[in-house]
């Protein structure tokens, strides 16, 4: 049985409200797929891929306007140097582990050619790409030379990519991600922002991968110093490194400088539950719109509509809730999970954060 996300645990994180999924999908034809890799022979494998496709699959045609923002640079992020120079993204994301990350680039790259006959976007993309995949470390509780994701672990993740409900948790690129010394990984959230004009959503999907435990907050609650190591274990060294990754989506029509600017807003929400963007972390984040279209073999002018910047602080508001509680999504989603040499990263103790929340606020 699924361990319940956030809202169902009663703790509700800003005051805008989420879409029909809470989740990425909830922006209009933003996809999700995931291919989760556990096995113990030949070698332990905790791993996988996660995958974000926009557009309904269309992207490697209709472009999408987008930005990257780096608050620490200590990870990597392929296809983000084209997006900081054009401001376009023309493939799906793939977030995975660190020495898987030039697998699922070569398989995103290769996915149009070798499915044309199905899909047809081969006739449509470059005949060359630029493909977005993103990564953190999970060699504590994989053995990540064991080089365990392969190329059609991609494309069945990409195969699988679909709208609605996003599983969490340990899955996919998140399978083996530790999140301030608890059991980490992917997690999802939305939000719906209402102008006079139309609405619009902000859909943000996390695989988180830092942090110590002191300072892990729930809503501003201090969540982790109250959970004491005899209650949960966590590893003798913590880690001062390790990262996590964001993307955000939205269907507001924005230009690539505001993407960038709604990308630093990432930031925001990972502060609030406690990251701190140390010296060894990548903490790395992609922001795309799909409220333009910019078709790929387009010729001539397009015509292109653009929020005001002055009319975007409530994307901002979005963005930083967002990705505030997608991180805590992953935190209540993910299990307990044992694996290379024996490890266990042990689950956040729902009942001690329920307990904790009441006696910090008793009234709410």
């Amino acid at each position: 049985m699924a361990r319940p996300r956030l809202r169902d645990l009663g703790i509700t994180i800003g005051r805008l409200p989420t879409g029909t999924y809470n989740a990425i999908t909830d922006v209009p034809g933003v996809l999700v797929g995931q291919r989760t890799v556990i096995y113990d022979e030949p070698r332990v494998a905790r791993t996988g891929v996660t995958v974000i496709v926009p557009r309904d699959g269309d992207i490697w045609s209709d472009q999408a306007f987008a930005g990257v923002f780096s608050l620490n640079g200590c990870g990597e992020m392929t296809g983000s140097i084209w997006i900081e120079e054009s401001g376009l993204l023309h493939t799906p994301i793939g977030i995975t582990n660190t020495n898987a990350i030039g697998v699922v680039r070569d398989a995103i790259a290769a996915y149009p050619a070798e499915h044309s006959a199905t899909n047809g976007t081969a006739s449509a993309s470059w005949d060359g790409s630029l493909p977005v995949a993103a990564e953190t470390w999970d060699g504590w509780l994989s053995d990540i030379f064991g080089f365990h994701v392969t190329k059609e672990h991609v494309f069945e993740a990409l195969a699988a990519a679909k709208s609605g409900s996003v599983a969490e948790g340990c899955v996919g690129g998140g399978t083996g991600m530790i999140c301030h010394e608890f059991k980490g990984g992917i997690g999802t959230s939305s939000r719906l922002v209402d102008y006079t004009h139309a609405r619009y959503t902000i859909g943000a999907l996390v695989q988180a991968n830092y942090g110590q435990r002191y300072s892990f907050r729930v809503d501003g609650v201090p969540v982790g110093r109250e959970i004491d190591y005899s209650v949960v274990p966590a590893r003798q060294d913590p880690p001062q490194a390790s990262s996590i990754i964001v993307i955000i989506a939205t269907d507001a029509p924005l230009l690539p400088i505001q993407c960038q600017r709604l990308a630093k807003r990432a930031a925001i929400g990972l502060a609030r539950v406690g990251g701190n963007a140390n010296n060894g972390s990548g903490d790395i984040f992609l922001a795309f719109a799909t409220g333009n279209h910019v078709p790929i073999h387009s010729q001539g002018l397009l015509s292109l509509t653009m929020l005001p910047h002055d009319q975007m602080d409530p994307l901002f508001e979005a963005t930083a809730d967002a990705v505030e509680e997608a991180i805590l999504n992953a935190l209540t989603a993910a299990e307990t999970m044992t694996g290379w040499q024996g490890r266990t990263a042990y689950a956040l103790p729902l009942d001690h954060l329920q307990r904790i929340m009441a006696r910090y606020r008793p009234h709410t």
